[in-house]
């Protein structure tokens, strides 16, 4: 009997381990004292503090701006990285392949370093474009691991069959073989925009006057105590708001499930009636 709790005791644990920061979070951001230890009841005024700090709003900007075009960029570098390395297989793969994933065991300080002193030795001013092209960097390798994981599923011969019916090599990657990847390309650009929104080691060293970024301005925060119910207020939206795009993309999923095999969907139905 003990043997058959204790699985459920271990998942309740990890669970309270996981969500109960949050939770405690959430509900800080709304308590009208500004520590976290007292309830001095509930408030909505450090949301609207939030709303009129334009600091916040103005780096909530440059993060999403410069994540698109990390995520754009490292996409397209990682997805022709990903092609040359399936296709072209010589001597030197395995370093080919050490080099891609390089930027994911290095330490992002020893990185963040290397790439300042980059810059300075080019002298480059740091600012946006610094930061953009730092992310960019340590993205691409996750972009490329996660599309050339799609290519070893990939089965050649679909484009084979598509060069006999008299397309032209580019024709056959546009039609066949791109949308096939897409999946990976997509799953990896995802992952790369939520890296680059979230980075703050390397973001730190490459960042300039007027390049700052949300976790840069959540950490200037922090050092002010009397900013902390403003960080829970922001913390709290944002988790809300990956939430609802968790819930919206598993309803897609469902609805596109649904569609493609009506039989499912209607076997449900009839199961429920």
């Amino acid at each position: 009997m003990k043997r058959s709790l204790l699985p459920i005791v271990i998942l309740i644990i990890v669970l309270v381990f996981l969500y109960l920061p949050i939770v405690v979070l959430s509900l800080n951001s709304f308590n009208a004292s500004r520590f976290s230890g007292t309830w001095d009841g509930f408030t909505l005024k450090w949301y609207s503090t939030l709303m009129q700090d334009r600091t916040i709003w103005q780096a909530l900007v440059n993060s999403l701006i410069i994540a698109t075009f990390a995520t754009i960029g490292s996409c397209i570098i990682g997805t022709t990285a990903a092609l040359a390395l399936n296709r072209w297989q010589t001597r030197l793969q395995t370093l080919h392949n050490a080099l891609i994933y390089t930027p994911l065991v290095v330490p992002e300080i020893l990185m963040g370093m290397s790439l300042l002193l980059l810059f300075t030795a080019l002298k480059i001013d740091c600012g946006r474009h610094t930061i953009l092209l730092a992310h960019i960097t340590f993205c691409v390798s996750f972009v490329a691991m996660t599309v050339l994981a799609r290519l070893q599923d990939f089965d050649t011969s679909l484009i084979e069959a598509g060069r006999d019916l008299g397309a032209t090599a580019f024709q056959a990657f546009i039609k066949i073989q791109l949308p096939l990847l897409m999946p990976g390309i997509i799953a990896g650009g995802l992952l790369a925009f939520t890296l680059s929104v979230d980075d703050f080691v390397i973001t730190f060293f490459v960042s300039g006057p007027g390049s700052t970024t949300l976790p840069l301005r959540v950490y200037s925060m922090i050092k002010h105590s009397r900013q902390m119910p403003v960080i829970n207020a922001l913390s709290t939206l944002l988790l809300a708001v990956t939430f609802l795009a968790v819930i919206a993309s598993r309803l897609l999923q469902i609805k596109r499930v649904s569609r493609s095999h009506p039989f499912i969907s209607t076997t449900i139905g009839g199961t429920n009636k």
